[in-house]
């Protein structure tokens, strides 16, 4: 192999250097400033995620490969950062005043969110197994820290040891099915891998297992069934402004990576794969959408939330076309605006130390914080894919293209399945805005509160976003196209 030193592979890599070089940095103030630094740290991590943010969407859209193939640079992996990118910046923005209210205004919070930034943005560009290894270990580690930083909390320490014991076994198996890819085609290179498997009729044991290990690895990382048991106690568990950060950036880069490995390395064993990661996907869906009824706590019911829009995502890459990845591409982007905007609406509340932590807590909004309230309905009716609403033209593509690739079953399943998780989104609905509240509870949270213009435009723009993405989709899904066809190599 040449080795020699090519400077295309640092412009490149360039902005994750730069990520990772920027939290060093506030990672030695921190260390030299104590418990004063928080405030400092925080602004700066925003400023360099917005730089980085500008970086990114600077770089040329063609296909570019680095570091002898381990990293590439297309207008899939673009898009997929600025997402990231975009979801841990507004994190920041809204979750200030929630983490002093929280006691754990500590500038360890950003530097891990950044941290995680750089690992998520390594997995979306990974193209070796190697690469992807690292970046996946990057972002997990920094989750596991960011999930016990309330140490003092019982439910977090216990939410963390379970993230991070489960996460140890997904990691073993992803480990595993690398190394028996590895051991049969002796690379590691996604490009390399698609080349030997091009053309074979009868593929061998050890590249199925291995696809099977690798498949459970993965899978784990967006909380799809059977690696979903960790997501309710983890949401519950981690403070509102953590949990915020695991429903958002990580489901994208899982969704990115789990993408970018069954479209490239990996499409010749099309047929074999996609009767497995089907039934994940049905399995998520009908779990996510059962389980969440008979949840009381709103966090857990929001984790299998998760669990069951996972399923969703993964009915396009099933179908295996470019349609359908692009299909799940637009309902990854709507859904991480949703829920971005529900834990803001979320923290809105908790930010004056008013937890929330049951349906009954937030029962009567309405009648104390309107815009709140009318705001968090508004996402949720979205969620539960209510028509005109844009999570409706989320779901609508993923069924159009599953129906089109003549997969009924995830459509007729996914149809089913968003009429009964319909149910506990308009369960929470009914508590905002008709259940009677209790005025006692909110009297002194009431004399106290004020409005934060950073959470103000986050709720704000969710909503706007919403809108405009349903009365003029088609940005949106000309810019899904464009990233999904650089994927497919079209």
């Amino acid at each position: 192999m040449n080795l020699a030193f090519n400077p295309m592979d640092i412009s490149l890599i360039l902005p994750e250097m730069v990520l990772l070089g920027t939290t060093f940095i506030l990672l030695i103030l921190g260390l030299f400033r104590g418990e004063y630094a928080f405030h400092r740290v925080m602004l700066l991590s925003k400023i360099a995620l917005f730089a980085v943010l500008v970086m990114v969407c600077a770089t040329p859209a063609s296909r570019e490969v680095a570091f002898h193939g381990a990293f590439i640079s297309d207008a899939f992996s673009i898009l997929m950062k600025v997402l990231v990118l975009s979801s841990a910046l507004v994190v920041l923005m809204i979750s200030k005043k929630s983490l002093a209210s929280e006691d754990i205004a500590r500038y360890e919070y950003p530097i891990l969110v950044l941290f995680a930034v750089v690992g998520m943005m390594t997995m979306i560009s990974a193209n070796d197994l190697m690469s992807l290894f690292i970046g996946l270990e990057l972002q997990s580690l920094s989750l596991y820290i960011l999930t016990t930083l309330r140490r003092d909390n019982v439910k977090a320490s216990e939410a963390g040891m379970k993230y991070f014991v489960l996460g140890a076994l997904s990691t073993g198996l992803l480990l595993y099915g690398c190394s028996l890819i590895y051991g049969y085609t002796g690379t590691t290179n996604f490009d390399a891998v698609a080349a030997i498997l091009k053309g074979m009729k009868n593929f061998p044991l050890p590249i199925m297992f291995g696809l099977a290990f690798l498949m459970g690895g993965l899978v784990f990382k967006i909380s799809a069934v059977p690696f979903h048991m960790w997501t309710p106690d983890v949401y519950e568990g981690a403070p509102t402004s953590v949990t915020t950060f695991l429903a958002s950036g990580p489901k994208v880069a899982g969704f990115a990576l789990i993408a970018r490995v069954f479209t490239s390395p990996f499409v010749s064993l099309l047929s074999q794969w996609q009767m497995l990661l089907g039934g994940i996907a049905i399995a998520s869906m009908v779990l996510g959408a059962f389980a969440a009824l008979t949840q009381n706590n709103i966090k857990r019911v929001l984790a299998y939330s998760a669990t069951g829009n996972m399923g969703y995502a993964l009915i396009g890459i099933v179908v295996g076309t470019e349609d359908g990845v692009t299909a799940s591409t637009l309902y990854i982007l709507l859904y991480l605006i949703m829920i971005v905007g529900v834990f803001a609406c979320l923290l809105n509340i908790t930010r004056r130390s008013q937890e929330i932590d049951t349906i009954e807590d937030i029962k009567g909004l309405v009648r104390v914080y309107p815009g709140t309230a009318f705001i968090l309905s508004f996402l949720l009716f979205s969620m539960a894919g209510i028509p005109p609403l844009a999570g409706f033209l989320g779901k609508l593509y993923i069924f159009k293209a599953a129906v089109t690739a003549n997969f009924y079953l995830l459509a007729i399943v996914g149809v089913l399945t968003s009429v009964v998780a319909a149910a506990y989104y308009l369960w929470i609905i009914k508590a905002i805005l008709m259940d009677e509240p209790n005025l006692g509870r909110w009297a002194e949270h009431y004399r106290t509160y004020r409005r934060e213009p950073a959470m103000t435009v986050v709720l704000l723009g969710s909503v706007a976003g919403l809108i405009w993405i349903f009365i003029a989709p088609s940005p949106i899904i000309r810019m899904a196209n464009t990233a999904v066809a650089s994927l497919f190599g079209s």
